[in-house]
C-alpha cells in the first residue's frame, strides 16, 4: 500500500542554518524505521553533514537538492541529495540521497540524482562515487540507469544490523547513457 501523497514539494538549492539536523532527522525518520538501522547511522550522516557545512557546502563545484514541503520551507526535509567535492579534485561524492515514501515513484529521485550527475559533468569531475547498501533496490535501479556500477561490496555488521554495503562509481569521461 502506497503512503498518502503530499503536495508538490519545493527543491532548495542552498543550505541554511539547521540543515545538518534536518538531514539527520530525515535519515532517522526513513532509514531507521524502514530498514532497521541504528542511531549510529544517523550519527555518521550528521558528522559528514557537519563537516561539509563547516567548510562551506555547497561550494561552486558542489550541489544541494533539499526537498521541502511547498508550504513550509525550512521546517523539515522530505528528501535530499548532495554533490560534494570532499577531496578537492577530480572525484565527486554523491551523499544523503533520501526521499520520503510519499514522494517515491514519480521520478523525483531520478531527477535529483540526474541533476547531481549533470552538475558534476559541468564542473569537470572525472568520476562520481557513492555509498549505499543493497536493500535500497529502487535507488540502485536509478544509479545503474545513469551509468553507475558497483565497484565494491562487503557484507557485515554495520549501523546496528547485518547488511551489504556497496560502493558505486560513475566514470564521467564516458558519454551519458541514452
Amino acid at each position: 500500500m502506497r503512503a498518502e501523497a503530499v503536495a508538490a514539494p519545493a527543491i532548495r538549492r542552498e543550505s541554511i542554518d539547521g540543515d545538518v539536523e534536518r538531514i539527520g532527522d530525515l535519515h532517522r525518520r526513513l532509514y531507521l524505521e524502514e530498514y532497521g538501522l541504528g542511531e549510529s547511522f544517523v550519527d555518521d550522516v550528521e558528522i559528514a553533514a557537519r563537516r561539509a557545512f563547516e567548510r562551506g557546502w555547497p561550494t561552486e563545484r558542489e550541489g544541494a537538492w533539499l526537498v521541502e514541503p511547498a508550504d513550509g520551507a525550512g521546517a523539515h526535509l522530505l528528501g535530499a541529495a548532495a554533490l560534494l567535492d570532499e577531496a578537492g579534485g577530480a572525484v565527486g561524492t554523491v551523499r544523503w540521497v533520501c526521499l520520503d515514501p510519499r514522494l517515491r515513484g514519480h521520478g523525483l529521485g531520478r531527477r535529483l540524482i540526474g541533476e547531481a550527475v549533470a552538475s558534476a559533468r559541468s564542473h569537470g569531475y572525472e568520476r562520481l562515487e557513492l555509498g549505499t547498501f543493497s536493500d535500497l533496490t529502487a535507488a540502485a535501479a536509478i544509479y545503474r540507469s545513469l551509468g553507475f556500477r558497483v565497484t565494491r561490496e562487503e557484507t557485515g555488521h554495520r549501523w546496528g544490523r547485518t547488511l551489504t554495503y556497496q560502493r558505486y562509481e560513475l566514470d564521467l569521461s564516458s558519454p551519458p547513457p541514452s
